[in-house]
């Protein structure tokens, strides 16, 4: 059944179109994600009723959007100023969608469900006097006049906590049994929170065969989940009946490479108690971090604090704290070669190494240690906003 079907017009040309049938009780799709920060935002609306009860009435709301909790707390207490965390604002072109070409084109209907994506920060900014992006290239991906009104200041990094320590161990244990690591040992990190397409996870596997050929001492430590942050689940996992056992992307990178690389010297660590983390950074000899264009990871300046050498890919916004060749070395995203080789390049080369090293920590300190970089700047961020008429 077309919509309003009407007679042919003399001059005109007709073009019928039909809803498709949506199965009962479920929404549109592209709603998903829009619906699930409404309920939250709901929730949070309701507890913000019965705090109001009580008395209470803020001066300012500070909040991160992305999940939906601040949609409504505006009409609870509209007196008050807001300022929001802007992370990321989704495009179709110029970020992550489209960037890696192996996983498909961007589909035409994804502008279509990334303008619902969005309009969760669409909706919070009429009603923000101000907002705070961690890197200038998140600033930049959001759409004017919003723009103008976020200022630049990362979360912040323990630069006291996160420090080179050259007595660092860690035990590892192994099929063979438990392996004590130190600095003496020849190490090469890599971190995802989940191990994934987005942050590189393919292409570092990729480059495991070249760098364990040619450094038969060295050992991989490799952190991060088997599920997904951001991109979407392997086909073989998304297409999979619940309870069938199936394979993330760590099974489908290694099984890729597995034939090719001595697994005794590659250790999957999972997701690692920060202070476990910590050590893990400081024993590492080069540290690989790689991403789309998309939010930059602590990892990466967790790692800067720690002093390591690093080879990233040369993505924003990481260029914003790894200048090539001052404070780390910047590679291609998919030049698996240029991996391998600036890899064992900086394994051969301690003093390379350490002046890269020292170079990045240094960088850490002066641009995102917390206590007297970033949370200054946050409290002069929040101050100016007491200051801004809601």
């Amino acid at each position: 059944m077309h919509i309003n079907p009407c007679p042919p017009l003399a001059g005109v040309e007709m073009l019928p179109y039909a809803l498709h049938e949506q199965p009962a009780g479920q929404g549109h799709r592209w709603l998903s994600d829009l619906q699930t920060k409404v309920y939250r935002g709901e929730a949070a609306y309701r507890a913000a009723v019965q705090l109001r009860q009580t008395g209470f009435e803020p001066d300012l709301i500070v909040a991160h959007p992305g999940w939906g909790e601040s949609l409504f707390l505006k009409t609870v207490w509209p007196r008050a100023s807001m300022g929001i965390y802007s992370e990321f604002y989704y495009h179709t072109q110029g970020a992550d969608m489209g960037f890696d070409p192996e996983f498909g084109p961007v589909q035409e209907d994804d502008a279509c469900r990334l303008f619902l994506k969005n309009a969760n920060y669409e909706l919070h900014f009429p009603i923000s006097q101000g907002a705070l992006s961690p890197t200038h290239w998140q600033r930049s991906v959001f759409p004017e006049p919003f723009r103008a009104k976020i200022a630049v200041m990362h979360d912040g990094i323990d630069t006291q906590q996160v420090r080179p320590r050259p007595e660092v161990n860690m035990v590892l244990g192994t099929r063979k049994g438990q392996l004590k690591l130190t600095r003496d040992d020849e190490i090469v990190t890599f971190v995802n929170r989940n191990l994934e397409p987005y942050r590189g996870y393919h292409i570092f596997m990729r480059a495991l065969p070249a760098i364990l050929k040619a450094r038969p001492k060295a050992r991989v430590l490799i952190v991060g989940g088997d599920s997904v942050s951001y991109g979407a689940l392997p086909p073989s996992v998304a297409n999979t009946s619940p309870g069938t056992a199936n394979k993330g992307w760590r099974h489908v990178f290694l099984d890729e490479v597995k034939a090719n690389v001595d697994l005794d010297r590659v250790h999957f660590l999972g997701k690692l108690p920060y202070p476990d983390f910590v050590q893990m950074l400081q024993l590492s000899t080069v540290h690989v971090y790689l991403t789309y264009p998309f939010v930059l990871s602590w990892s990466l300046l967790e790692a800067m604090s720690a002093g390591c050498a690093i080879v990233a890919s040369d993505t924003a916004p990481v260029r914003e704290a790894v200048v090539h060749n001052e404070t780390g070395r910047l590679i291609d995203f998919f030049d698996v070669a240029g991996f391998a080789q600036n890899v064992i390049e900086l394994c051969d080369n301690p003093q390379e190494r350490q002046r890269l090293g020292q170079a990045a920590r240094e960088f850490a300190i002066s641009q995102y240690d917390l206590r007297s970089h970033c949370l200054p700047g946050q409290l002069a961020w929040v101050e100016s906003l007491m200051d801004t008429p809601a």
